[in-house]
């Protein structure tokens, strides 16, 4: 029997980035699927690659925590900065949104007209510029140390934010703005699902000022596909593709891993599992453990294109509509086009990812042949709104189409689910941290702390690593 200091299950954001800065231990990466990333993979169907679903990497900045990761992996992305991080529209309101906060500011005024909204996007602004400037970020449970570090994070929070850290976001939003109407909301809401996965009626004011602000960063679009960026950081790493972990036993110093190709000995493990599916890995305590955190039904509908066009575009748009999507939780969806100039991700045209937001249960209760009927109504739904915002692209340039719902990603990487709880104050309390109570066993990725996409997923990364480099 192989064995090992680390294991790591899974290779998305969280997983990559453990296993890269621990290259050097005595270590293992499992992957399931044939393609490296999760969320952030990028695959290839019918001679054409597509990103899986993220698509959009931001943080790589001076003082950012990716960047800092990034240097310390000795590894320089090929990247390209977006000039505008996202092109929102709204009926006929366009917002770009650029890294400038003046001319961002006048086409909000333009748009969406209120007295106070530069007190508001402000506020929103260096609320988020105050939070990265914390250091020592901590948030774990289960050891006494680790409780001391998680309450000076707290104390450093409470100073900086004062009363700000317990706001809600819909109170702040009614304090600063008043009754907005229904599209400013729809258009603030819409932004959010992108970045925080929910609507500002669930999250904090910290929450919602992080996932507004982020094209006040820089946003890049990732050369030859956003996988890319996982497998170059993980080229020095032991990986395993295309083995599933079937289950984990835990012994008295090391857990054993029971794989589809073999069975393993580690003394650590890493979960890159969503928090809701670690369970089935494991009997009794350690099952019992995962099994009391509530599922988060959320997850993703995704509509891949291929288009035959020469016209230029941006890199990222988001539509927001006067009705929801059929079968699906959201009125807005994302959609993401790779660069003519990227020689692999356009090699047969533009390659398109279109995005929104569903529930699990929405397909899981279907029978097979209404989830064909209900899967093909909504992208049937996407695609005649999508061709309405694009009139420059016609129904013949679309030559491949295809769509993910929850099912599809839980075949291919092993998740239902997409994008963690909310986080407010309640929530903060009941959300997972990286630690366990079990030693050894330490949880990385978007359903426990810290958050989404790729900034929120590397905090947690950055403080489960110390934990580690304390014990390896």
């Amino acid at each position: 029997m192989q064995k090992y200091d680390l294991a790591i299950i899974g290779s998305g954001i969280g997983g990559a980035l453990i296993a890269a800065l621990n290259k050097d231990k005595n270590h293992i990466l499992f992957e399931k699927d044939s393609n490296l990333g999760g969320c952030a993979s990028t695959f290839k169907r019918f001679g054409n690659y597509y990103n899986a679903g993220a698509t959009t990497f931001v943080g790589y900045e001076e003082n950012h925590i990716i960047k800092d990761m990034f240097n310390k992996l000795n590894y320089v992305p090929d990247i390209f900065e977006s000039k505008v991080a996202i092109r929102t529209i709204q009926n006929k309101k366009v917002v770009d949104r650029v890294r400038n906060f003046e001319e961002f500011l006048l086409q909000i005024q333009e748009n969406y007209p209120n007295e106070n909204n530069r007190i508001f996007w402000k506020k929103i602004k260096d609320i988020d510029e105050k939070f990265w400037q914390i250091k020592d970020i901590h948030f774990a449970k289960y050891s006494l140390k680790s409780y001391i570090k998680s309450l000076a994070t707290f104390k450093d929070m409470i100073k900086v934010f004062k009363m700000d850290l317990f706001k809600s976001a819909s109170s702040f939003i009614k304090e600063i703005l008043g009754d907005i109407t229904q599209e400013y909301q729809s258009f603030i809401d819409a932004q959010l699902l992108i970045t925080v996965q929910s609507k500002s009626k669930d999250v904090s004011l910290l929450s919602m000022a992080l996932g507004l602000s982020y094209p006040f960063h820089k946003v890049f679009y990732v050369n030859n596909g956003m996988g890319s960026i996982i497998e170059e950081i993980l080229k020095e790493v032991n990986v395993h593709k295309n083995e599933e972990i079937i289950k984990i036993k835990k012994s008295k110093d090391y857990y054993v891993i029971n794989s589809s190709k073999g069975e393993y000995q580690a003394k650590n493990i890493v979960l890159n599992t969503t928090v809701y599916d670690s369970k089935n890995l494991f009997d009794k305590k350690i099952k019992n453990y995962y099994e009391k955190f509530e599922f988060s039904d959320q997850s993703a509908f995704t509509t891949y294109l291929t288009i035959d066009s020469k016209k230029e575009f941006l890199e990222h748009y988001q539509i927001i509509l006067k009705i929801d999507i059929p079968n699906c939780i959201s009125n807005s969806f994302f959609i993401s086009f790779s660069k003519l100039s990227d020689e692999k991700m356009s090699q047969n045209g533009y390659s398109v990812t279109i995005s929104t937001h569903t529930k699990v249960s929405t397909w899981k209760v279907l029978s097979t042949e209404d989830y064909k009927k209900q899967k093909e109504l909504t992208q049937n739904f996407i695609l005649e709104h999508f061709l309405d915002y694009f009139d420059n692209i016609s129904s013949e340039q679309i030559t491949k189409i295809f769509s993910a719902t929850s099912l599809t990603f839980q075949r291919f990487i092993g998740r239902e689910n997409c994008g963690g709880r909310a986080i407010n104050v309640k929530s903060a309390l009941q959300i997972p941290s990286c630690r366990t109570p079990f030693k050894g066993l330490y949880n990385v990725g978007d359903t426990v702390f810290a958050g989404q996409g790729w900034p929120g997923v590397a905090l947690g990364a950055s403080i489960l690593n110390k934990e580690l480099n304390e014990k390896l």
